[in-house]
């Protein structure tokens, strides 16, 4: 992780959206650049992650955003807001970025943003930052997650070497969900399909893993969702297989039920541990 600056006091970075790609029904894809990206950090990490402003549209205020400034005289409903978010792939040289975003209708703020995105539209970003790459070592990869982790878990795929083998566990709403992945040939692709029950609400990557005929060797394992999902398959990882922390990427990306703000006031919390 590049921690030369403090994540607050990065720069923001004012690009424009140049194509906004439907990947499936719940799934969209935004490219955007131009002269500000030179304003984002240096970064090697695979799972590299930004966060986005956003502004209410009717209030017309000018980007970057001094949120500091805008705190104090505007209603805190009326203050931009962030949100993070995985980047799928950055190219320097051609100066762009692309991030999925996950879309449930008109919940939320940036899914919203993104399915009415249109060429032109500026997207705020400040970053990345991120530390995970896949350890070279290891005899084999386990990924597991649900469509928040779905960008991060491709790129990591991306990047195995060839003769890689394991296992990626994908929750998805329905079948057609799924998405068309580059891995190793030698990387199973398994999409676990929660059908009507809502996001989150579900041990479906839990059990799954945890059937799993487990492989020889020593595991890396990539595993960042929904945060109820997650300590169900902590307790796996470390309980049921006795993973060595060092083994193991993990984390939250969202909580069932909370809205951003609240979760990120529950990491300080113990109900947001995940991992001690």
């Amino acid at each position: 992780m590049n921690r030369s600056v403090p994540p607050a006091l990065r720069p923001q970075a004012v690009l424009r959206v140049e194509s906004a790609t439907w990947l499936n029904a719940h799934l969209v894809r935004i490219v955007a650049g131009g002269a500000d990206f030179s304003l984002l950090s240096p970064n090697n990490a695979t799972d590299k992650y930004v966060k986005l402003y956003f502004a209410r549209p009717d209030l017309a205020l000018t980007a970057p955003y001094d949120l500091k400034a805008l705190a104090d005289v505007l209603p805190a409903a009326d203050v931009p807001v962030r949100r993070t978010y995985t980047v799928r792939w950055m190219d320097p040289a051609a100066q762009r970025l692309a991030i999925d975003f996950v879309v449930h209708g008109d919940d939320g703020v940036a899914g919203p943003w993104a399915a009415r995105a249109r060429p032109g539209d500026a997207l705020v970003v400040s970053g990345p930052n991120g530390s995970w790459r896949p350890d070279p070592t290891a005899d084999w990869y386990l990924f597991a997650g649900d469509e928040a982790a779905l960008p991060a878990i491709a790129a990591g795929l991306e990047v195995l070497p060839g003769h890689s083998t394991g296992h990626v566990f994908l929750e998805v709403a329905q079948a057609s969900d799924a998405v068309e992945l580059s891995a190793p040939a030698g990387v199973v692709v398994h999409w676990v399909v929660r059908g009507e029950r809502e996001a989150g609400s579900t041990r479906l990557l839990a059990d799954a893993v945890s059937a799993l005929d487990w492989p020889a060797g020593r595991v890396e394992a990539f595993v960042h969702g929904e945060r109820g999902a997650m300590k169900a398959l902590r307790d796996v990882l470390f309980t049921s297989r006795g993973l060595e922390r060092s083994q193991v990427s993990l984390s939250g990306y969202w909580a069932h039920g909370r809205s951003e703000g609240r979760f990120q006031a529950e990491k300080r919390e113990p109900i947001g541990q995940i991992l001690p």
